[in-house]
């Protein structure tokens, strides 16, 4: 079975300025780490490789840098990976981001799943996986916290709200993944050494089988970040002791039209 997973390097600080005329992160010079959940994704594909052979391949959209999330997942255990990076790509939304993935994906090979974290730490939308299923005409399922082969498919359990609900998806499909999917493994001191000159294959839009600059970037990106903000810090707190600060609290969580 060949695996994809798609992983991203995200800001490793809070402390990120924004472009004020585009809307988006300055990422230049700021430290990046791999998004949490795709960690789970990775962690789940290397286990399914484990049991049912074949191979992990990882990819992420960014700039050059974003290599280091890529051998990251190597010294994890994935056996090959890609940096779609070109600057026609930059500042695209969920859209042209999902679109630019699944065109991406295609043209790194075939593969019987995608998988995916269910969101990242930047951006937070929850999107960008189901929306690579839709552009890629294959079944998808979010919030997965369990998967199993089974003929020609898998079986994933979903975390719904109030329901886990299992349902079956035939190859090639994908999924995005729970955080309480795995575990994800540690990397060792001899898997570095072993790996330190496997390459990172970069591939640029050139070699996408659409490549009209038009769909993707800021101008394939139907949407615009208005305005990013940091949330307030220090904001007033109150206090309260006493049998009465149930009574206290739900009055003002009325005044402020919460409940």
């Amino acid at each position: 079975m060949n695996i994809f997973v798609c992983i991203k390097q995200v800001p490793a600080s809070n402390q990120v300025e924004v472009d004020q005329q585009t809307g988006v992160l300055k990422r230049a010079g700021v430290q990046g780490k791999m998004n949490p959940y795709d960690l789970f994704a990775l962690e789940a594909a290397l286990r399914l490789r484990e049991l049912c052979g074949g191979t992990v391949t990882v990819g992420t959209m960014g700039p050059p840098q974003a290599q280091a999330v890529i051998r990251e997942a190597y010294l994890m255990g994935a056996d090959a990976g890609y940096v779609f990076s070109d600057r026609r790509l930059g500042g695209a939304d969920v859209l042209a981001t999902s679109y630019t993935l699944s065109q991406a994906i295609r043209s790194v090979g075939d593969f019987d799943l995608i998988l995916c974290g269910k969101q990242t730490t930047d951006g937070d939308t929850a999107q960008v996986g189901p929306a690579i299923a839709e552009h890629m005409g294959i079944p998808h399922a979010a919030w997965v916290s369990h998967i199993e082969v089974a003929g020609n498919g898998v079986n994933v359990e979903q975390q719904l709200s109030d329901v886990v609900e299992t349902v079956h998806m035939p190859f090639p499909c994908l999924a995005t993944v729970e955080q309480d999917i795995h575990m994800p493994r540690l990397p060792s001191l001899k898997t570095a050494k072993q790996l330190a000159d496997r390459p990172v294959q970069l591939v640029g839009l050139d070699a996408f089988l659409d490549t009209a600059p038009s769909h993707y970037g800021l101008s394939g990106s139907p949407t615009q970040v208005e305005r990013i903000f940091p949330p307030p810090c220090g904001a007033e707190k109150e206090t309260w002791r006493g049998a009465d600060s149930a009574l206290r609290l739900h009055a003002l969580l009325k005044t402020w039209k919460f409940v």
